[in-house]
Protein backbone atom coordinates (compact mmCIF):
# COMPACT_ATOMS: atom_id res chain seq x y z
CA UNK A 1 0.00 0.00 0.00
CA UNK A 2 1.29 3.62 -0.75
CA UNK A 3 1.64 6.37 1.77
CA UNK A 4 -0.43 9.46 1.62
CA UNK A 5 1.22 12.29 3.91
CA UNK A 6 -0.94 15.43 4.12
CA UNK A 7 -2.14 18.22 5.96
CA UNK A 8 -5.52 20.04 5.46
CA UNK A 9 -6.09 23.84 6.01
CA UNK A 10 -9.80 25.40 6.18
CA UNK A 11 -8.85 28.22 3.51
CA UNK A 12 -9.47 31.74 4.16
CA UNK A 13 -9.52 32.79 1.05
CA UNK A 14 -11.34 31.88 -2.42
CA UNK A 15 -9.68 30.22 -4.69
CA UNK A 16 -10.79 33.09 -7.39
CA UNK A 17 -9.08 35.88 -5.13
CA UNK A 18 -6.21 33.80 -4.75
CA UNK A 19 -5.36 33.34 -8.38
CA UNK A 20 -6.84 36.87 -9.17
CA UNK A 21 -4.12 38.12 -6.68
CA UNK A 22 -1.50 35.99 -7.79
CA UNK A 23 -0.84 33.75 -4.81
CA UNK A 24 -1.38 30.57 -6.63
CA UNK A 25 -1.65 29.41 -10.49
CA UNK A 26 -4.49 26.73 -11.58
CA UNK A 27 -3.66 24.01 -13.50
CA UNK A 28 -6.95 22.17 -13.32
CA UNK A 29 -10.81 21.79 -12.19
CA UNK A 30 -11.80 18.65 -11.53
CA UNK A 31 -15.67 18.34 -10.64
CA UNK A 32 -15.91 15.45 -7.92
CA UNK A 33 -18.90 12.95 -7.11
CA UNK A 34 -17.50 10.54 -4.10
CA UNK A 35 -19.91 8.10 -2.26
CA UNK A 36 -18.83 5.79 0.22
CA UNK A 37 -19.31 1.99 0.53
CA UNK A 38 -18.08 0.97 3.67
CA UNK A 39 -16.14 3.04 6.46
CA UNK A 40 -15.65 2.94 10.50
CA UNK A 41 -12.54 4.74 13.03
CA UNK A 42 -9.78 3.76 10.53
CA UNK A 43 -10.87 2.67 7.16
CA UNK A 44 -12.88 3.76 4.13
CA UNK A 45 -13.37 2.58 1.03
CA UNK A 46 -14.97 4.73 -1.64
CA UNK A 47 -16.05 5.24 -5.24
CA UNK A 48 -15.72 8.49 -7.46
CA UNK A 49 -16.27 10.14 -10.40
CA UNK A 50 -14.11 12.58 -11.49
CA UNK A 51 -14.55 15.48 -14.30
CA UNK A 52 -11.85 17.41 -15.86
CA UNK A 53 -13.86 20.45 -16.36
CA UNK A 54 -11.67 21.96 -19.21
CA UNK A 55 -11.98 18.81 -21.05
CA UNK A 56 -14.68 17.26 -19.91
CA UNK A 57 -13.09 13.59 -19.96
CA UNK A 58 -13.98 11.34 -16.97
CA UNK A 59 -12.17 9.02 -14.98
CA UNK A 60 -13.90 6.64 -12.33
CA UNK A 61 -11.84 5.69 -8.90
CA UNK A 62 -12.48 2.94 -6.32
CA UNK A 63 -10.13 3.63 -3.25
CA UNK A 64 -9.26 2.32 0.33
CA UNK A 65 -7.93 4.17 3.15
CA UNK A 66 -6.68 2.69 6.22
CA UNK A 67 -5.88 5.22 9.17
CA UNK A 68 -6.17 8.40 10.92
CA UNK A 69 -4.36 12.07 10.94
CA UNK A 70 -2.05 12.90 8.51
CA UNK A 71 -0.53 9.59 7.25
CA UNK A 72 -2.70 6.95 5.84
CA UNK A 73 -2.45 3.97 3.63
CA UNK A 74 -3.61 4.00 0.28
CA UNK A 75 -4.93 2.10 -2.29
CA UNK A 76 -6.51 3.31 -5.52
CA UNK A 77 -7.20 1.94 -8.93
CA UNK A 78 -9.55 3.26 -11.70
CA UNK A 79 -12.81 1.33 -12.71
CA UNK A 80 -15.38 1.47 -15.56
CA UNK A 81 -18.00 4.05 -15.61
CA UNK A 82 -20.72 0.95 -15.89
CA UNK A 83 -19.23 -0.11 -12.74
CA UNK A 84 -19.40 3.26 -10.94
CA UNK A 85 -22.68 3.53 -11.97
CA UNK A 86 -24.06 -0.15 -10.94
CA UNK A 87 -22.30 0.32 -7.44
CA UNK A 88 -23.33 4.01 -6.56
CA UNK A 89 -26.38 3.06 -8.01
CA UNK A 90 -26.73 -0.40 -5.46
CA UNK A 91 -25.89 2.17 -2.54
CA UNK A 92 -28.72 4.94 -3.68
CA UNK A 93 -26.54 7.31 -1.38
CA UNK A 94 -26.37 11.25 -2.01
CA UNK A 95 -22.49 11.64 -3.14
CA UNK A 96 -20.54 14.13 -1.88
CA UNK A 97 -19.92 16.93 -4.31
CA UNK A 98 -16.96 19.12 -5.00
CA UNK A 99 -14.71 21.40 -7.10
CA UNK A 100 -11.29 20.59 -7.00
CA UNK A 101 -8.67 23.31 -7.79
CA UNK A 102 -5.58 21.67 -8.07
CA UNK A 103 -2.30 25.10 -8.33
CA UNK A 104 0.61 25.65 -7.72
CA UNK A 105 2.30 27.61 -5.20
CA UNK A 106 5.92 28.40 -4.88
CA UNK A 107 6.98 24.39 -5.44
CA UNK A 108 4.25 23.07 -4.09
CA UNK A 109 1.04 21.18 -5.70
CA UNK A 110 -1.98 22.27 -3.83
CA UNK A 111 -5.53 20.73 -3.99
CA UNK A 112 -8.22 22.89 -3.32
CA UNK A 113 -11.67 21.70 -2.28
CA UNK A 114 -14.85 23.82 -2.83
CA UNK A 115 -17.53 21.67 -1.71
CA UNK A 116 -21.51 22.60 -2.84
CA UNK A 117 -23.45 21.07 -0.20
CA UNK A 118 -21.99 22.88 2.98
CA UNK A 119 -19.97 26.06 3.20
CA UNK A 120 -16.35 24.48 2.91
CA UNK A 121 -13.26 25.47 1.40
CA UNK A 122 -10.30 23.47 2.13
CA UNK A 123 -6.41 23.45 0.88
CA UNK A 124 -4.51 20.20 1.22
CA UNK A 125 -0.71 19.22 0.27
CA UNK A 126 0.79 16.20 0.18
CA UNK A 127 4.59 15.32 1.05
CA UNK A 128 6.88 12.79 0.46
CA UNK A 129 7.59 12.52 4.59
CA UNK A 130 6.32 12.99 7.61
CA UNK A 131 9.22 14.97 8.65
CA UNK A 132 8.50 17.42 5.52
CA UNK A 133 5.19 17.62 6.35
CA UNK A 134 5.73 18.65 10.10
CA UNK A 135 8.27 21.25 8.94
CA UNK A 136 5.92 22.46 6.63
CA UNK A 137 5.33 26.59 7.27
CA UNK A 138 2.32 27.56 5.67
CA UNK A 139 1.14 30.76 4.70
CA UNK A 140 -0.97 32.55 6.45
CA UNK A 141 -3.96 32.26 3.58
CA UNK A 142 -3.93 28.57 4.62
CA UNK A 143 -6.52 29.17 8.09
CA UNK A 144 -6.64 26.92 10.23
CA UNK A 145 -4.70 23.43 9.97
CA UNK A 146 -8.22 21.14 10.35
CA UNK A 147 -5.84 17.66 9.65
CA UNK A 148 -6.77 16.21 12.84
CA UNK A 149 -10.80 17.55 12.92
CA UNK A 150 -12.71 14.43 12.09
CA UNK A 151 -15.61 16.88 11.68
CA UNK A 152 -13.75 17.93 8.37
CA UNK A 153 -13.08 14.65 7.04
CA UNK A 154 -14.52 13.68 4.03
CA UNK A 155 -16.64 10.41 5.48
CA UNK A 156 -18.05 12.34 8.92
CA UNK A 157 -19.44 15.45 6.24
CA UNK A 158 -20.68 12.33 3.44
CA UNK A 159 -22.47 10.81 6.65
CA UNK A 160 -24.21 14.24 7.53
CA UNK A 161 -25.43 13.90 3.83
CA UNK A 162 -26.76 10.79 3.99
CA UNK A 163 -29.28 11.89 7.68
CA UNK A 164 -30.42 15.22 5.27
Amino acid sequence: MALEIERKFLLNETPEQLIERGAIRKAKEQRIEQTYLAMDETQELRIRRITDLRSGQTEYTHTFKLGNGMTREEIEYSISGSIYEQVAGAFGAVPLTKNRITAEWQDKVLEIDVYDQLELTVVEVEFESEDEANSFAPPEWFGRDIGSEKQYSNKTVWKQLQNK
